[in-house]
């Protein structure tokens, strides 16, 4: 259950400016998870979400850092690169362009945090490793967020 929360606290942050922990946890509750305020701090923490400046001067949760120029850059080669991302378990192959694959997996290794464990690149494909199935799920979902694929 805790994979669907963490994939229900990704979906929620990606759609609405929620800036404290307390907005998380109605969110979560109005999706049906009966979440208390200790275990929403853990799911932050094992997502690896950060606040956010909004164009308004307020926060919100984000996944990852949103805020450095090298991550804007990362996130640019991912969604130029990137054509499709697939989990098998703790293993995830992203499908680039051709050619494109290590710089796509140059900038994975940058912006992905503690989520990945490494990347091997070919000339199209990139293999990434991670330590379970939930940091594949959260992994996946972030690719497919900078990348901007379905």
């Amino acid at each position: 259950m805790k994979s669907n929360r963490h994939d229900a606290i990704i979906d929620i942050i990606s759609q609405e400016e929620i800036d404290t922990q307390e907005m998380l946890s109605e969110k979560l509750r109005e999706r049906g998870f009966n979440v208390t305020q200790a275990t929403v701090s853990r799911d932050i923490k094992q997502l690896h979400l950060v606040k956010k400046s909004t164009e308004n001067g307020s926060y919100k949760y984000a996944l990852g850092n949103d805020d450095s120029q090298s991550s804007a850059k990362y996130k640019n080669i991912m969604r130029e690169t990137v054509v499709s991302v697939r989990q098998a378990g703790n293993l995830i192959v992203i499908k680039t362009y051709t050619g494109m694959a290590n710089a796509a997996a140059a900038a994975i290794d940058s912006i992905a945090g503690g989520l990945v464990l490494g990347t091997i690149a070919g000339d199209d494909t990139i293999f990434a490793a991670t330590e379970n199935e939930d940091n594949a799920r959260i992994f996946v979902a972030m690719v497919k967020d900078f990348s901007k694929i379905g």
